[in-house]
């Protein structure tokens, strides 16, 4: 493999929404789609490692099941014929559902998870699982038991994380668009290291039955794309109530392709935004700092008001994170004990089941998992829970009443995405703090259940993408999706 090599693929006429048109109208074969990306795959794929699973077979059966149902003149769903990705936290019933993990060796789930289930419904053409770090733990996928993924704009770049495979998948050609989690940032940072359009929904807009969970309070499924077009059209498949979910919005999703085309044609007059000042100052690249400023003109430009707003708790989000975070996935983890899926360590090596579930948790999880157990376990113990996980929880409601206060003044928040643009492997695993950094424009969103998404704004002094965010209140993906297609039209 060669250093800084670029294997980004820029899709012409190839969009998500273009492809389901022409497939429905019989222009194009399901199965021809299908072949183009699987000869992508198949020439690209092992120096990207996007993928844990490729999902040949399936994918090829979906394709005929499409092209069989338009040649018989029955209708298709919306996405029909189009190649998608999902990481591999999801599951797929029968399929291998590994989280990047060990301690999943060899477990293929019983059941679909509900996104998967609505894309099926859609026409959508699976065509495999995406690497990632280990049970969405990490911000480059460098954490991954499985090896990294590769940023296709130079492979000798990280992806960004924890949905690094998904992200890479889609930059690649491998899938028109694809699915990610997003539990601190991780759909929005990789979009904004890959050059991509990265969608975290208000929490509970999706449905997370079938999603193994990291942090339960934190935890959304999302779209990536290469357009804005294209990941409403994906939002408004998946979104939506779920009685399998206890979480989820008991309201009507949708639609949200509408807006894209109302943010085109109509522009933004009347529009507020605010730039947040708490992200935009210390830590954060210039050349990320100019792009800001780049998308602030360009929807100045199509009639909206940009000013600056504070949003003081934002700054605590960080920390707040790193105790609510782990302290949700010390409790999550604890079910992999060895005995009832997934890895066991048996034999000469145990000689009690207690000693059999330490062994087999030591030898299935990952350091940087490990990591945050520990950290979790420990705000939850008993005579530090409320000086820790307690704090943060108010911290939490501090962040969610700021914002509050900053959408009374302004509809929209702009903000970076990432600090930087994506780091070299190897650059900041030894220190994770500087890589927990990496999440501090993308965490108060999460804490707050909150919308965002990055869209990419142009490049870094180093030539790669560089993203900014959109935030908003709950429910406003509409207007997230019209204004991010604004800054879109301009790259």
């Amino acid at each position: 493999m060669s250093s800084g090599r670029n294997l980004a693929y820029t899709p012409i006429d190839n969009s998500a929404v273009q492809i389901s048109r022409d497939v429905a109208s019989g222009k194009r074969k399901a199965a021809e789609v299908l072949a183009d990306h699987f000869a992508r795959i198949d020439a690209n794929e092992a120096d990207v490692h996007a993928f844990n699973l490729v999902m040949r077979s399936e994918a090829q059966a979906a394709a005929a099941a499409v092209d069989a149902a338009v040649a018989a003149g029955r209708r298709v769903g919306p996405l029909a014929g189009v190649p998608i990705a999902l990481k591999d936290n999801m599951c797929t019933r029968g399929i291998d559902t590994t989280c990047s993990s060990k301690i999943l060796e060899g477990w293929k789930p019983p059941y679909d998870a509900t996104v998967v289930t609505r894309l099926a419904a859609a026409g959508a053409l699976i065509v495999g699982k995406c690497n990632l770090d280990e049970f969405a733990m990490g911000s480059s996928t460098e954490n991954s038991a499985f090896g990294p993924s590769h940023n296709p704009h130079d492979l000798s770049k990280v992806p960004g994380g924890s949905s690094g495979g998904s992200a890479a998948a889609v930059a690649a050609g491998f899938a028109a668009v694809s699915l990610g989690s997003d539990t601190g940032g991780s759909i929005r940072q990789p979009a904004s290291l890959c050059g991509l359009i990265g969608l975290k929904p208000t929490y509970g807009l999706v449905s997370r039955y079938g999603l193994i969970a990291f942090a339960s309070s934190l935890d959304q499924i999302g779209p990536f794309a290469h357009c804005v077009e294209d990941a409403a059209l994906l939002l408004e498949t998946i979104a939506g109530h779920d009685p399998a979910d206890s979480t989820s919005l008991n309201q009507p999703a949708g639609p949200y392709v509408p807006a894209v085309a109302d943010g085109l044609a109509n522009g933004l007059a009347g529009l507020r935004v605010g730039i947040v000042t708490e992200l935009t100052g210390e830590g954060i690249s210039p050349d990320v700092l100019a792009r800001v400023e780049v998308a602030a003109s360009r929807l100045r430009g199509a009639g909206a008001s940009v000013g600056t707003v504070s949003v003081p708790s934002t700054k605590l989000g960080l920390s707040a994170y790193y105790l609510i975070a782990p302290a949700e996935c010390s409790s999550n983890l604890s079910r992999y004990d060895g005995v009832r899926y997934g890895l066991r360590v048996k034999g000469d090596k145990a000689a009690n089941v207690e000693e059999m579930m330490a062994l087999s948790r030591a030898s299935g999880f990952g350091p940087e998992v490990k990591r945050r157990i520990m950290l979790g376990t420990y705000a939850l113990s008993a005579g530090y829970y409320d000086a820790y996980y307690g704090q943060a929880q108010k911290v939490r409601t501090l962040i969610i009443r700021d914002f509050a206060r900053a959408y009374k003044d302004f509809d929209l928040l702009l903000t970076p995405t990432s600090p930087t643009t994506a780091f070299a492997f190897g650059d900041k695993t030894n220190d994770p703090m500087t890589m927990y950094l990496n999440d501090v424009c993308t965490i108060p969103s999460n804490l707050s259940g909150d919308p965002a998404i990055s869209v990419p704004c142009g490049v870094g002094d180093d030539g790669m993408p560089i993203g900014v965010q959109l935030l908003g209140p709950a429910l406003s993906e509409a207007l997230l999706f019209k204004t991010a297609a604004v800054i879109e039209k301009g790259n």
